[in-house]
Parts: C-alpha cells; sequence; structure tokens
C-alpha cells in the first residue's frame, strides 16, 4: 500500500476552499446583480460582494441599495456564509505553508509530471546503502532513473543532495499503483534492492506481470531466494555477500587490478566504464567486418564480442564479421559510447 503524504492531505483542503470561496463570490455578484435588476454593473457587484467577505467595508453601498427589497437580507447571508468560507481558505493556506511546504509541493508536483513523459529508464525500488550505490552509478553514466521508496525523509535529502535529475515516488514498490506512478509500463528495467528477499520477490513478480518487456535484475540477501526470484521472472540476481566475497579475495591475490577498476569507477573527470551495444536485425552493419563497421571510430575500445549463439570472442580481430543480433562488449567513456550508440543506430535505419 502507498504511504500516504500528509501535506497532500492539506492540498486538498485548500483546493476545496478555494473552489467553495469562488463559488460564494460568484454566486453572491450574480445574486447581487439579478436583485439589482441590472442598476449595478458587474465589476460593481463583484466588488461589493468581496469587500463584504473580508469584512473591509470602506462603508461603501452600491447606489440605491436600500431601495431594494431583498438586498440586505442577501447582504447579510453573505456576510455568514462568506466569512465563514473566507476563514476555512485562510487557515488552510496557512497550513500548507507551515505544514506543507507548498514550494516543495509545486516542485513534486512538477517531478511527477517529468515522471509521467519518462520512456525507456530504469526503476530502483529501494534507497538504501545498495541503492545509494546504484543511483551514483546511473547518474554517472547519465541514465534517467526513476526511484521508489518509502522514507520520505529519505528522499527529500537525496533529492536535495543530488539535484533535478533525482526523479523518485514516495510509496511502497511491492505495490502496483505505486509502480505505475514510477511509469513502469514504460520503463527499460527495473532494479529490485530492497532489504528483504520477500520483498524483491514481490516487486519483481509486480513488474513482470506490468512490463513483459523490461529487464529485471534482483538483489538477492539469501543464496536460497536466488531461484526463486528467477522463477518469480528477474532477468538476474545479485548476491551482495557473494560479490563482497570475491572482492575481498581480489584484494589479497591481484590488488592492482582490483585498483585499477576501481579508479576507473570512481573517476568522476572521466566516466569510463565497460559497456555493452547491440547490433539489431536489418542493420546495414550486420555481416561486416569489425574493421569495416566504423566502430572503432567512435572511440570505444572493443574488448569481447557475443555472438547471437551466445559464445563469446575475446580480443576479436579486425576481420571478425559482425552478425544481427551480436553484441559489443567496450570500454568507454559517457561520450564516446554515446557516439557508438548513435553510429549503431543510424545504420539501423
Amino acid at each position: 500500500m502507498r504511504l500516504p503524504d500528509p501535506r497532500q492531505g492539506v492540498y486538498q483542503r485548500l483546493l476545496s476552499a478555494l473552489f467553495f470561496l469562488t463559488l460564494v463570490v460568484v454566486g453572491g455578484a450574480t445574486i447581487l446583480h439579478q436583485v439589482g435588476a441590472g442598476r449595478w454593473s458587474w465589476f460593481d457587484c463583484f466588488y461589493m460582494t468581496v469587500i463584504t467577505l473580508s469584512t473591509v467595508g470602506f462603508g461603501e453601498t452600491l447606489d440605491g441599495f436600500a431601495d431594494v427589497p431583498g438586498a440586505r437580507p442577501l447582504l447579510l447571508v453573505l456576510i455568514v456564509l462568506g466569512s465563514g468560507t473566507l476563514l476555512y481558505f485562510i487557515s488552510n493556506f496557512t497550513a500548507l505553508l507551515v505544514e506543507g511546504d507548498l514550494g516543495g509541493l509545486l516542485l513534486r508536483r512538477r517531478m511527477h509530471t517529468r515522471i509521467d513523459r519518462l520512456e525507456g529508464h530504469i526503476l530502483v525500488c529501494g534507497m538504501g546503502t545498495t541503492g545509494h550505490h546504484i543511483v551514483e552509478e546511473l547518474l554517472a553514466v547519465e541514465r534517467t532513473f526513476v526511484v521508489v521508496d518509502s522514507d520520505a525523509d529519505r528522499l527529500e535529502q537525496y533529492a536535495r543532495d543530488l539535484g533535478p535529475r533525482f526523479l523518485y515516488v514516495l510509496g511502497d514498490a511491492t505495490d502496483d499503483a505505486v509502480l505505475q506512478l514510477a511509469g513502469v509500463e514504460r520503463c527499460q528495467g527495473v532494479i529490485a534492492a530492497l532489504h528483504e528477499d520477500k520483498d524483491n520477490l514481490f516487486v519483481v513478480i509486480t513488474a513482470r506481470a506490468l512490463n513483459a518487456r523490461a529487464r529485471i535484475v534482483a538483489k538477492s540477501v539469501k543464496a536460497t531466494a536466488e531461484g526463486k526470484l528467477r522463477r518469480a521472472g528477474a532477468n538476474a540476481v545479485v548476491s551482495p555477500n557473494f560479490i563482497g566475497g570475491m572482492r575481498l579475495v581480489s584484494e589479497m591475490i591481484r590488488p592492482t587490478a582490483v585498483e585499477f577498476l576501481d579508479r576507473m569507477l570512481r573517476d568522476h573527470n572521466h566516466s569510463l566504464r565497460v559497456d555493452e551495444a547491440g547490433i539489431p536485425e536489418g542493420s546495414a552493419l550486420a555481416g561486416k567486418t569489425l574493421a569495416g563497421s566504423g566502430v572503432r571510430e567512435t572511440g570505444a575500445l572493443v574488448i569481447a564480442v557475443r555472438l547471437p549463439d551466445g559464445r563469446y570472442v575475446y580480443k576479436p580481430s579486425g576481420d571478425l564479421a559482425l552478425p544481427a543480433g551480436s553484441f559489443l562488449i567496450v570500454i568507454a567513456q559517457s561520450a564516446d559510447l554515446d557516439k557508438l550508440r548513435r553510429h549503431l543506430a543510424a545504420a539501423s535505419r
């Protein structure tokens, strides 16, 4: 179930109060105009209504007001009804400023509008310790993402620290409605990084039901959960305990290689990454050799090619033919990777 945001209740009450206040002002001005049988202009009727509701008065009345039957009883009703409505509006507006952070609420509404327009983004379910590192990497490689988490304070803190690129939805990631708010039907992939295996299992089941095409990667706390997560629809399962153990061993027996990878990942000035790019069916590059494909001119270094049958060719030579459906495994900076993907996309038109 999605956790309610208390500020939304204040916002809804403010809208209701504004609606009733508008109704009273327009209704009062209209009735005054009708009672006066056209002797007062619409502006004078609105003016009289507003100064009556605000209890300002100014000692002014409409010309001939006392001579119109029913005008004064109408004004008495307007004073009683309108003053209460005005006070209700003012109290809710004050509550919104004090409790609801009006500027923050408007920012969140604009953010949800941006999320509604997204396509091909990545959903990150869970903004704990693991989710923090996931988001840092997505920011480093300039990928669009939306975070789903139930901790409002945590999300707002990250939003202040990371800026407008940090998009989020407050709620329970296991709830269909929350994932739909995050655009799960339009996303490229989902990362389930919650603390409990059962919660990640629910995320996988829900996401797979809502988007059959999405790539789903799930975190597994216990080794026994991996099979269940895969059967539920996860494309890949990652165990932080397993990776942590491998890292400890690597630090012991191959420290220089580990240091190189760490520097590559943590160097904010040079976003060098190992990444992939595919050659789709119908591409003009299909069947061409690696040397003749123009891939190397983009600045990306091809270190391996995954062929359609699942075999890998490491350190491929320039005369290797690239069939449709193959994937290039490259080392490249973000700018060079963008050039490579634009090059492959242009060849597919």
